[in-house]
């Protein structure tokens, strides 16, 4: 398969201070390839890399046909999907999917609303275009976001914790969107999520950040490396392992 996306020996970081060193990983086209790792570990600081909203410090980062990501360029050759959707609350669902279209082509607006109706459909959401964002619930905003990232007709579709304050059921119908749409789209996507249980059901890969070694610790299928016998990939992939441990530790006495 072709890549995507590639990153190599990246850098990042804030100001004096590196987060994480020598990334170095591609995501080849039409994979759903997961970014993980602990609070604090880099996850969205990577994200603003990747979609050209940071410049880095060392390394490069190269989207398939189009070089280094940089937003002054024009229009991007992906769509991205941040944490709560930013959705524009003035604006009907529509509008809002339609305004990339208004704002990088020429297209008339007969030929924009058409196209926006049909993002919309994509995701399941043909019924709520002239409803106002106030008016959606979670799901459907993340849906909408989803359906705005894909405006252009992206084949690199990046998502920031897309399930992020949603319930186990609605978080499980978005991994089936997000699946659906690789699969009959051709679309790539790269997502930052703490959801284990999304990433067991539709990652092909994922990339594990590790904050004390400011380092990659591992990439490869997530439910191979969760069998790994290293204890820092058990400990993460594991979480509830380490819980019912703490639960057994002796309580102090005075």
């Amino acid at each position: 398969m072709s890549t995507a996306l590639t990153v190599r020996d990246l850098a990042l970081g804030w100001g004096d201070e590196t987060l994480v060193d020598h990334v170095t990983f591609e995501v080849a086209r039409g994979e759903i390839f997961a970014i993980l790792g602990g609070s604090g570990s880099g996850k969205s600081t990577l994200l603003r890399y990747l979609v050209g909203l940071e410049a880095p410090r060392k390394g490069e980062v190269e989207v398939a046909g189009y070089g280094a990501p940089d937003l002054a360029r024009g229009r991007p050759p992906f769509g991205v999907m941040f944490q709560d959707g930013a959705l524009f609350g003035s604006m009907t669902v529509l509008d809002n999917v339609a305004l990339p279209l208004e704002e990088w082509t020429r297209l008339g607006a007969q030929t924009i609303d058409a196209i926006a109706r049909y993002k919309l459909r994509l995701v399941g959401l043909g019924d709520a275009a002239d409803k106002m964002p106030s008016e959606l619930s979670g799901g459907m905003t993340k849906r909408a976001a989803i359906a705005r990232a894909l405006a252009l007709d992206a084949r690199l579709l990046f998502l920031d914790e897309p399930s992020a304050g949603l319930d186990p059921s609605t978080t499980a119908e978005l991994d089936d969107l997000i699946q659906t749409l690789s699969r009959t789209v051709d679309v790539t996507v790269v997502m930052v999520t703490h959801e284990l249980a999304s990433v067991y059901r539709i990652a092909d890969r994922c990339l594990l950040l590790d904050k004390e070694r400011k380092s990659v610790l591992a990439v490869g299928d997530p439910r191979v490396l969760r069998e790994s016998a290293d204890a820092r990939l058990h400990a993460f992939f594991h979480p509830d392992a380490k819980l019912r441990r703490r639960a057994w530790l002796p309580v102090p006495t005075t």
